[in-house]
């Protein structure tokens, strides 16, 4: 049993942490309460709305450059669909391995916990999601854009490699960023309605699995040795680096009809564009470092990211 001293040793910048089976109960309510299924939930037979965008405009990788401004409304449409396939593909990736790191966290924990019953309530959500982003990527018309060879391979390493913080640090990476995209997203009336529907699920239950991870992460970084916390910051910085090239996939550059070479240029270029992935990072970002993540060669692979100021 944990005694008072032992719990009030757990406290950092946030506070004192609380305790993990009360978290995962809260959790597992929250899940009863407010789970959809997609299949059931969001109108697939509907055709898409002529006219509207995929994605919200200012959130697109070459919004405000100077091939934006040369662009006609239905090339702009186009690179939506294309951009919001590129983000449904690059949302698959990131929770397949999100599904595998959190296989590795609850193995050899109590079967018979909320803790260990909420992480594979969670995984189930990921499947759906998973299944969800797909169908929407097919109803639109693109293609799937799957990462690079490179960028996949690295994750093979990366989920080798991970300790459990660095697991949960990863984990809210790859959903805080989406997530602010996605909360400006489906209250847009410029979006598509199954855009709009798809995003509003994401959103409500993505909300469970940043909670958790938060709560994890914290708790991982005040009892991990000191050697795991360092590793998690260096791992940390380099998926950080790793996924800000990820969001922006150049095939979708071919495909809407525009130089591939010189769309990446005006994106590397675009202040609004690094402006739009730091802002989508700052809730992130001020939280690891609250944490104690964002320090030394990490916090340098952050900067070099974009995701940083």
């Amino acid at each position: 049993m944990t005694t008072v001293t032992e719990r009030a040793a757990l406290r950092d910048a946030l506070g004192l942490l609380k305790d993990r089976e009360q978290i995962a109960e809260r959790l597992l309510e929250s899940s009863a309460k407010h789970s959809f299924d997609p299949d059931k939930e969001l109108d697939w037979d509907a055709p898409m709305v002529e006219g509207k965008y995929y994605w919200p405009p200012e959130l697109l990788s070459l919004y405000d450059t100077p091939l934006w401004k040369k662009m006609g409304e239905e090339q702009r449409i186009d690179l939506s669909r294309h951009e919001a396939a590129a983000l449904g593909s690059l949302g698959i990736w990131f929770e397949i391995i999100l599904m595998q790191l959190m296989v590795r966290h609850i193995y050899d924990k109590s079967l018979t916990s909320k803790h260990v019953r909420y992480a594979l309530t969670e995984i189930a959500d990921e499947c759906r999601h998973s299944m969800m982003f797909a169908r929407m990527i097919q109803k639109s018309g693109s293609p799937a854009y799957p990462v690079s060879r490179l960028n996949h391979n690295l994750a093979r390493i990366l989920k080798t490699v991970s300790t459990t913080p660095g697991s949960f640090a990863c984990t809210l990476l790859g959903e805080e960023i989406l997530d602010w995209m996605q909360r400006l997203t489906f209250p847009d009336e410029r979006i598509q309605p199954l855009v709009r529907g798809v995003t509003r699920i994401h959103v409500i239950e993505e909300a469970r699995h940043v909670r958790y991870a938060r709560e994890e992460l914290r708790r991982q970084m005040l009892t991990a040795p000191r050697w795991e916390q360092e590793l998690t910051r260096i791992s940390c910085g380099e998926a950080a680096r790793v996924f800000s090239l990820a969001f922006v996939n150049p095939a979708v550059y071919d495909n809407v009809g525009l130089d591939r070479r010189e769309a990446v240029a005006q994106v590397r270029a675009s202040g609004h564009r690094r402006e739009v992935m730091q802002t989508g990072a700052k809730r992130l970002t001020d939280f690891l470092d609250d944490i104690g993540v964002l320090r030394g060669v990490g916090r340098r692979l952050w900067q070099s990211s974009g995701l940083l100021a």
